[in-house]
């Protein structure tokens, strides 16, 4: 199984555009070390011909650009993308479906949930039906039940609902249900060997504990450092917890999850305020000393 990290940034991407924290205003000026990222999304590949994309970013078209195994140019109108899994319904993971208006109907694979805030709060599904339109596929949150991508040969997926929270234009905001986020058990059927893919984890779960423990590769929720990143900052009155994503750092944070793991493990949708993007930061050490990566545009796995 070929893995690629499309984009591996939170929302509004590193550098965000208005923003001058010590991260934003480092990487601009030269002055950290530290790399520039889109917002996430992986593609992922039993053989390396056909794709299937986790996420449609805003940056999808960059992505697409600096990834050419995505147009492999067979036609005069071509991709190698056969199918789209979104885990969720939040603007930086589907946005980026609208750039890709210009095709034919989208393989949209989702939850009855996110299908229902992108055609109610926020009508994306509606507009593209004005252009290429969109060929649903629903996914049952349930670990005894896989499913499949027409196209993705090779490959078995398996869905997981994750406690977090839907986008804030769903009338569930703050009613979360089960599907309104999802992690995804990606499975290579020839070798057997798994990644588990959560960007947005607000908790470890019981039920999450076979995921967790039977993967060989974890690409997980990096977002923020410390619960009350942005609150220190000043720039919101929000903690990580109430925005549904678990802190790397403190008791009961995603360091000490998975600290017992012997998976690969990967950090994903980094906010631009993390200090773990500074490659020379105490936070980053910490990370390596505990054996876990930073995912950057362009990482490549192979499983």
């Amino acid at each position: 199984m070929h893995v690629r990290v499309l984009g591996s940034a939170a929302g509004g991407g590193f550098p965000q555009w208005n923003c001058n924290c010590r991260n934003c205003d480092g990487v601009r000026k030269g002055s950290i070390r530290a790399r520039p990222r889109t917002q996430s999304s992986i593609a992922v590949s039993a053989g390396g011909g056909d794709w299937t994309l986790f996420n449609a970013s805003p940056d999808l078209l960059a992505q697409f650009r600096a990834f050419r195994e995505l147009q492999p140019a067979r036609a005069v109108r071509d991709t190698a993308v056969r199918g789209i899994v979104l885990i969720d319904a939040q603007i930086d993971h589907t946005t980026g479906l609208l750039m890709l208006r210009e095709g034919g109907r989208l393989a949209v694979y989702c939850t009855r949930e996110v299908r229902e805030d992108l055609t109610r709060g926020n009508p994306l599904f509606g507009i593209l039906e004005h252009f290429c339109g969109v060929d649903w596929h629903p996914i049952a949150p349930d670990p005894g039940a896989a499913f499949s991508v027409a196209g993705a040969d090779g490959l078995s997926f398996t869905a997981v609902a994750l406690k977090s929270k839907p986008p804030p234009y769903s009338p569930h905001r703050n009613e979360p249900r089960p599907g309104d986020n999802i992690g995804v058990r990606i499975a290579d059927e020839r070798t057997g060997r798994s990644l588990f893919y959560a960007p947005g984890l607000g908790e470890i779960e019981p039920h999450l504990a076979p995921f967790l423990a039977e993967a060989d590769c974890l690409m997980l929720d990096g977002t923020f450092w410390t619960d009350d990143e942005l609150i220190r900052l000043g720039v919101s009155t929000k903690r990580a917890r109430d925005m549904g994503h678990l802190p790397q750092s403190g008791p009961g944070g995603m360091l000490e999850a998975l600290k017992p793991l012997a998976a690969r493990k990967i950090l994903i949708h980094i906010n631009n305020t993390n200090p773990i993007l500074d490659e020379e930061s105490p936070e980053r050490a910490a990370l390596e000393a505990a054996g876990i990566e930073v995912a950057y545009d362009g990482m490549e796995l192979e499983l």
